[in-house]
């Protein structure tokens, strides 16, 4: 899970520093990588490529996907740090939709720490403009279908390689985002095109390590070290692109994280 935070890190400073690209556009570099470092491996092991849980591994990759996209959106918005502490938020998705679909129970403090978290939101949002709204409405609803991809994910279980599971989703990411970028390419120039391809060597090895963690150890075990992101994004952000976060920021980034930290340890007990 370490090494897919920092990975996933590099690869949103990327992605930020490349934002004057239109948006599927960056899908699409970051899928297509992905994707061709996926496929050579699973024929080079002799993994069977379609896996078994091919519906909803469908499911978990349009649900990603929509995720995906959305959260590129909104780092034209808001500053990088910002919006991936927001898109944490998504556990809370994700425990609604475990209650509903895998019939698991959560404690009155589990929905308290919820309320919390969602406080912490609330908090960095302000009581002003001080930050863009159009930016927090599109990380929001990415992480609501985050939720849905830590849930899908635990439903697949084991049943599959996580190598197949994330082939999957950037099958579809560079069908959708290559249709979808096609009108309004735009063409790379000089170090653009290694940053546009290195997305998806991050973003490879950030989902790969991230899918297998939820496979082979418990989610109260592995969860609490994905926050160690929002601390090394944030500094990405203040030294890299000059963000500035005031104390109403960093108090609420302090509470989702301390919240869902929280959650989790009482998850387990």
């Amino acid at each position: 899970m370490i090494i897919s935070t920092f990975s996933f890190t590099l690869m949103n400073a990327f992605v930020k520093y490349l934002s004057h690209f239109p948006t599927f556009e960056i899908v699409f570099f970051r899928s297509i990588g992905s994707l061709f470092l996926a496929t050579s491996y699973i024929l080079y092991k002799g993994i069977p490529i379609l896996g078994h849980n091919r519906k909803l591994m469908l499911y978990r990759s349009f649900a990603g996907l929509t995720a995906m996209s959305l959260f590129f959106m909104s780092l034209k918005y808001i500053p990088v740090g910002t919006a991936v502490s927001l898109r944490y938020i998504a556990p809370i998705f994700a425990a609604f939709f475990a209650v509903f679909l895998l019939k698991e129970k959560l404690r009155a403090v589990q929905w308290l720490l919820f309320v919390v978290a969602f406080c912490g939101v609330l908090v960095i949002k302000g009581f002003g403009d001080s930050l863009n709204t159009t930016g927090l409405l599109l990380v929001l609803i990415a992480s609501v279908f985050s939720g849905m991809v830590y849930v899908l994910i635990r439903k697949i279980g084991k049943g599959d390689h996580p190598l197949v599971v994330v082939n999957y989703f950037m099958f579809i990411g560079t069908l959708v985002g290559g249709i979808l970028s096609i009108k309004n390419f735009i063409l790379p120039q000089g170090s653009e095109w290694i940053l546009l391809l290195s997305l998806g060597i991050f973003g490879f090895f950030g989902q790969l390590f991230m899918t297998k963690a939820f496979q082979v150890a418990k989610t109260t075990l592995v969860a609490p070290l994905k926050y160690i992101e929002v601390i090394f994004t944030a500094t990405v952000g203040v030294f890299w692109f000059g963000d500035i976060y005031s104390v109403l920021s960093i108090l609420g980034i302090a509470l989702i994280v301390g919240a869902l930290v929280a959650n989790v340890f009482i998850g387990k007990r």
